[in-house]
């Protein structure tokens, strides 16, 4: 009779687990993907040839089986067969997520919206988290426009540091980050469920022109997915950097090199360039990033919350 009832209650305790949300990694490539536009470089000849199935752009998602319901984060170019792995791992009746947060207005993060509209799926009211100045550009400028105006999506105005909550156990918080804002503010989010929290920031120019210190979010966080855009320097002979910062992955790993094992386990690198050597997993960069205590991002990779 113990032993029957201690495995009831591990049955009963691995069911809970599987039920509680987690997030699933949708994507880890830069806006314009891979191969890229217009690339003659052999990162991108061969997959001309033969599509790499698991390059999306980057997109987190959040499953959360017991509620059947999920939430995507960017709209991305692939935001179709990103979506359809949601409705999976979220096991959800449609492919529409119970709401979409956007962090800017580039083009891997809110283009796929468009596949919302009458020429797709004609979606009706998606929810879509957006900050202010993100709002009065999709109102303002088509097509983004006709997606307000057909319902396609119903546009929900977030603040700075004002907690959105999704359910009794799972809340969202954006903040500002310091990024080329043309169109709109850049924003991060901290994802927090009911056991652990995560940092998602996958576009920021560099982590000394932010009024936080990014360790110390770290600190208060379980995963940190955050922006690796570029390796180094090296990768970048066709283009001024000045046009396009981001913190290098070589400059993060030298800011966190002071940090006790445990923290830089929490580090997911993510939105990786379509020239970002640490794209392969067999590369030497790839491996300096797991030997200096660090992670990538990989497709479907999943954590929970």
């Amino acid at each position: 009779m113990r032993l029957l009832n201690i495995l009831l209650c591990c049955a009963f305790v691995c069911s809970l687990a599987a039920q509680q949300p987690f997030i699933i990694v949708l994507g880890n490539v830069q806006d314009g993907g891979s191969p890229h536009i217009g690339c003659t470089k052999n990162c991108c000849i061969s997959l001309f040839k033969k599509s790499d199935p698991s390059r999306k752009v980057t997109a987190l998602g959040i499953a959360d089986p017991s509620r059947k319901s999920s939430y995507l984060f960017e709209a991305t170019p692939d935001i179709t067969s990103q979506l359809r792995l949601l409705k999976e791992f979220s096991q959800t009746p449609t492919d529409i997520p119970n709401g979409i947060f956007l962090t800017h207005a580039h083009i891997g993060h809110y283009s796929g919206l468009l596949f919302l509209g009458k020429e797709a799926i004609n979606a009706s009211q998606v929810p879509v988290y957006a900050m202010p100045r993100m709002e009065g550009f999709l109102k303002q400028n088509g097509p983004w426009g006709q997606l307000i105006s057909f319902k396609n999506i119903e546009l929900k105005q977030i603040q700075s540091g004002v907690s959105i909550p999704l359910s009794n156990d799972l809340q969202i918080i954006p903040f500002i980050v310091p990024h080329r804002d043309e169109y709109s503010e850049t924003v991060g989010y901290k994802i927090i469920g009911p056991n652990k929290k995560a940092l998602f920031i996958p576009d920021i120019d560099k982590w000394e022109k932010w009024n936080k210190d990014i360790r110390q979010e770290i600190a208060e966080v379980d995963y940190a997915f955050i922006d690796a855009t570029f390796f180094d320097a090296a990768e970048i002979n066709n283009r001024d950097i000045k046009e396009i910062p981001h913190p290098f992955i070589i400059e993060t790993i030298h800011l966190f090199k002071a940090l006790p094992i445990t923290e830089k386990k929490k580090i997911y690198f993510i939105h990786l360039n379509h020239t970002n050597p640490a794209m392969l997993k067999d590369s030497k960069q790839s491996k300096l990033i797991l030997q200096q205590g660090f992670n990538i991002a990989r497709f479907k990779d999943e954590f929970k919350l």
